[in-house]
């Protein structure tokens, strides 16, 4: 009786035991694609607000062109 109830509760804790690290699987998998998602999410903010400056930093250095080019008109 004693070897019976030994067995079952080995069986019991290895299922269990199984069963935990089953999830633990899963759990991590879905972190580890939620990760995944957030660096894509960040990647592709970054990329706006780079582009954003990009745009920005274009049209000050357009605007310092123009005015050096009136600032010569005006020496001559």
């Amino acid at each position: 009786m004693k070897k019976l109830f030994l067995l079952l509760m080995i069986a019991g804790m290895t299922t269990s035991f199984y069963s935990c690290r089953e999830t633990t699987k899963e759990k991590s998998k879905e972190a580890v694609d939620a990760i995944g998602e957030d660096i894509e999410t960040n990647v592709k903010k970054a990329g706006e607000k780079i582009e954003e400056g990009a745009k920005k930093v274009k049209k000050e250095v357009q605007e310092k062109v123009e005015d050096g080019k009136e600032a010569t008109e005006d020496m001559k």
